[in-house]
């Protein structure tokens, strides 16, 4: 019994020392939002769509989601980017779409604030939309 557990300590060892290479390196990264429509106005408990545009700088992006955060009224809307970082990419810069359905849950108007990347010193910059709630 003895051996049996001495044996199966040594392999425990041996396999947690081996460093696995099929493992993805990769980072999050808020990419902005190039361009963006919005409708007119939304409809109290209906849903409409948000068209945004956003580009990948190279083939090493692919989307992770889209950013929706709430602040009262406004909506912050960013795009998160998967980024592998030990991949060889392509150097291709593609612009995709994606159609944001939001559902009117608030009477208020609704503040969208797009963002589109940071200043020289680092603030945020963003592109504010209202859009009335019917």
């Amino acid at each position: 019994m003895k051996k049996i557990i001495i044996l199966l300590l040594g392999v425990l060892v041996l396999t947690s020392c081996l460093e696995s290479n099929d493992r993805i390196n990769f980072d999050y990264e808020l990419l902005p939002i190039d361009e963006y429509t919005v409708p007119n106005s939304f409809t109290l408990g209906e849903k409409d769509t948000v068209n945004l545009k956003y580009t990948f700088k190279n083939g090493c992006y692919s989307l992770d989601n889209v950013y929706y955060e709430y602040q009262d009224t406004a909506r912050i809307v960013a795009i998160s980017a998967l980024v592998e970082l030990d991949k060889a990419c392509t150097e291709a810069i593609v612009q995709y779409e994606y159609n944001l359905i939001v559902t009117a849950t608030q009477e208020e108007d609704y503040v969208f604030k797009f963002w589109k990347g940071k200043d020289s010193n680092g603030e945020n910059i963003f592109d504010e939309v209202i859009v009335p709630v019917n």
